[in-house]
């Protein structure tokens, strides 16, 4: 592990020891919520988490349901934040910070069933943002069957975490 790398932010930390543990996902994601409390509106399971990637569960449970009683569509835009969310706690190092800035859409199908968000990121070199930059964590979030029904890219705005960057 190096100085300032992804692996000492404390999130992903956290993970790493608890996630090789029976039960541990579970944990930590509980923790997740306590520390994020709007995140425990979509009972996420964080399931993976890595530099670059992140997979989070949400159970379709009648707390998200929609007139329709299908997951409601801002249900699924959390789902996506926790992923990104995730993503970013993994891949960041300490040296820079992170925080939303804008999230795009596109509902694709009626959400029936648990989902699944996926974050991917290519990883920029963090070396070279110095002042500030947008970096975008795609999201797809796919049903039981495996259908994507939500796409969504999340802006990010990172900056050296000593400076201001605005």
């Amino acid at each position: 592990m190096t100085p300032g790398s992804a692996e000492d932010t404390g999130t992903y930390r956290n993970w790493r020891r608890l996630a090789r543990w029976p039960g541990g996902t579970r944990l930590f994601s509980a923790a997740a919520m306590l520390r994020v409390p709007y995140f425990a509106s979509v009972l996420p399971h964080v399931e993976r988490m890595e530099p670059g990637l992140a997979q989070v569960s949400v159970p379709k449970w009648f707390l998200v349901h929609n007139h329709l009683h299908t997951v409601h569509a801002i249900a699924s835009c959390n789902a996506a934040e926790v992923a990104m969310g995730m993503l970013m706690e993994a891949t960041v190092p300490r040296t820079h910070r992170w925080i939303p800035k804008g999230m795009t859409v596109a509902y694709l199908g009626a959400a029936t069933s648990s989902l699944r968000a996926t974050a991917r990121l290519e990883p920029p070199d963090f070396a070279t943002i110095t002042e500030g930059a947008d970096v975008v964590v795609a999201v797809s979030i796919t049903d039981r069957t495996g259908t994507e029904v939500v796409r969504a890219d999340i802006t990010t705005w990172v900056t050296p975490a000593g400076g201001r960057g605005d």
